[in-house]
């Protein structure tokens, strides 16, 4: 019954939201689609696992629309996947680990993602994430946890996107999170 009322909220994860392109500012803030999310802990070096890099430098990000893998600390990555392999991931990725000791958690139920793109995608994300969010400090590529006005978020810049960000937070936090993005979307346009 749980994992049924699970997947309903990965469907719909911010429930039925006006138009993407708020007041007509130029950007784009959407819940993303349904995503299996998960919280990987390993203890020492590892090289990957179920075909994701483990060993990457730590606030990036490695991937591509199916499946994406934050590193956000030196022993802490965030993953997210498409719905069909949220069965299977985690036991391949417990298969390649073997006897190393970690933990992999599914998150899908606690974490919504809202994709933020367009032109002033950054400056509507700067209203209120004190992150430096130009080229040379917070290039494509890039994941970190900060904050969005008062709630904590983890910010993700895929590889390959220019102005295409992707917010990661609480579910308890979702209304607040992409109300604050509407706002600062029609403040920025």
């Amino acid at each position: 019954m749980l994992e049924a009322l699970y997947r309903t909220a990965r469907a719909l994860p911010l429930g039925r939201f006006p138009a993407a392109d708020p007041a007509g500012s130029g950007l784009v803030i959407r819940p993303a689609g349904p995503e299996a999310r998960f919280s990987l802990r390993v203890r020492g070096p590892a090289a990957a696992a179920a075909g994701l890099p483990l060993d990457r430098p730590i606030n990036t990000v490695s991937g591509d629309a199916r499946r994406w893998i934050a590193r956000l600390g030196p022993d802490e990555w965030l993953i997210g996947t498409d719905e069909s392999e949220a069965d299977t991931l985690p036991g391949l990725i417990s298969a390649d680990l073997g006897e190393r000791f970690h933990a992999i958690v599914d998150i899908s139920h606690r974490n919504v993602g809202i994709d933020v793109g367009g032109a002033r995608a950054a400056v509507a994300l700067n209203a209120g994430c004190p992150l430096d969010l130009g080229e040379a400090a917070f290039p494509a590529g890039s994941a970190t946890r900060t904050l969005l006005g008062k709630a904590e978020i983890v910010l993700i810049r895929h590889p390959g996107a220019a102005s295409q960000y992707r917010v990661e937070c609480w579910r308890s936090f979702s209304a607040y999170v992409h109300g604050f993005l509407v706002e600062a979307a029609q403040s920025a346009g």
